[in-house]
């Protein structure tokens, strides 16, 4: 599906087909195989904060308090201007089921392709792909309770807790924990991730990785 989302449709009608379609899968179906909920009860009475590349909404369906959820990458639940005119977002959730139910021959109706309401141009996910990714009110409040919630925890007794992290972005999660984990002699790093469970020399004292299935892993704690 990650894929696909690159291919070159001809046409609006033909690209919303598949976004919708992908879109629902990924955001409005209730598909958790159960760890989050399993993670959830793990951390509901601890002091926590999520910070997340992920756009599948799925903490939130699990339990987690939204005011301590950071999605930095955007959110499958949200349009924006293709532009952008403006930092705003819109929420999806009717437009998306209405192309999926009316399309036909894997294209929409060209009346239900999702337009900016201010600028009229055509919408597009809100996914951080470039320069144009919007950063609305609600994120730079995500981004304001983050760093709060760090600087509360400077040099305190913290676990930096890395699940399923890659190299693919890890600029935003990875190497900052890294980095805190080096800077305060307090703090663990706990690496789990099913063939890429690696931490720096300089932080193995302070780190535990785990190479395994997250689930497993997260059955057995």
């Amino acid at each position: 599906m990650y894929s696909g989302g690159f291919y070159p449709f001809e046409t609006l009608e033909e690209h919303w087909a598949y976004w919708s379609r992908y879109i629902y899968i990924n955001r409005y179906m209730d598909i958790d195989n159960g760890v989050y909920k399993r993670l959830f009860e793990l951390v509901k009475d601890k002091d926590y904060f999520v910070l997340t590349t992920n756009v599948d909404h799925q903490f939130q369906k699990a339990g987690f308090n939204k005011h301590r959820l950071f999605y930095t990458q955007g959110d499958y639940g949200l349009f924006q201007c293709s532009k952008p005119c403006c930092q705003k977002t819109y929420d999806n959730e009717e437009c998306v089921k209405d192309m999926l139910e009316f399309q036909e021959d894997m294209r929409i109706p060209t009346e239900l392709i999702p337009r900016c309401p201010k600028c009229g141009k055509p919408m597009t996910m809100n996914l951080r792909a470039d320069n144009t990714f919007v950063q609305d009110e609600g994120w730079y409040r995500a981004a304001e309770r983050y760093e709060e919630f760090l600087r509360r925890h400077k040099n305190l007794h913290i676990l930096f807790l890395e699940l399923g992290v890659g190299y693919n972005t890890p600029a935003i999660i990875k190497y900052p924990f890294w980095q805190m984990t080096a800077k305060n002699p307090k703090a663990v790093y706990s690496c789990l991730n099913f063939g890429e469970a690696v931490c720096p020399k300089e932080i193995e004292s302070q780190s535990i990785c785990i190479n395994s299935d997250i689930k497993k892993a997260i059955d057995i704690l």
